[in-house]
């Protein structure tokens, strides 16, 4: 299990203030805010990613097409917590890439949506359950 993923940002008011918004959809809680990095764990000490943000020293554009980072995928427990999540990003003015759906090419059941955060990081929310399973 990885211990936790450190992501740099441009604007790093910016990006907190939409993780912020985001994070609890998606089974995360604040657990560092401070002027130079702010980070999210699992919520109530479950076992997971931690996840920290920190200020770009270096003024680049970002591509997921390029080396590097290609996209984060987080686990939901249902096919509404999808949608959910797909809500909110539209709200935070995300640009969706693949709105909720089947992807059977992954696995079977695999229900996700695909958006791009500020950065153009792109973002996923998975279930991985049957429809209708609890």
């Amino acid at each position: 299990m990885l211990g936790h993923i450190g992501v740099n940002v441009h604007d790093l008011v910016q990006a907190k203030a939409y993780y912020d918004a985001l994070m609890p959809l998606l089974g995360f809680e604040p657990y560092i805010a401070a002027t130079d990095q702010f980070a999210y764990r699992p919520i109530n000490s479950k076992p997971g990613t931690f996840l920290f943000f920190y200020p770009a020293l270096e003024e680049a554009p970002y591509s997921r097409h390029r080396p590097g980072l290609q996209h984060l995928a987080f686990m939901v427990e249902s096919r509404a917590a999808v949608h959910a999540v797909h809500a909110k990003a539209q709200v935070l003015s995300s640009e969706v890439v693949h709105p909720p759906r089947l992807f059977p090419q992954y696995r079977p059941h695999y229900y996700a949506t695909f958006w791009l955060d500020p950065e153009g990081f792109m973002l996923e929310a998975v279930c991985l359950r049957e429809e209708g399973d609890t």
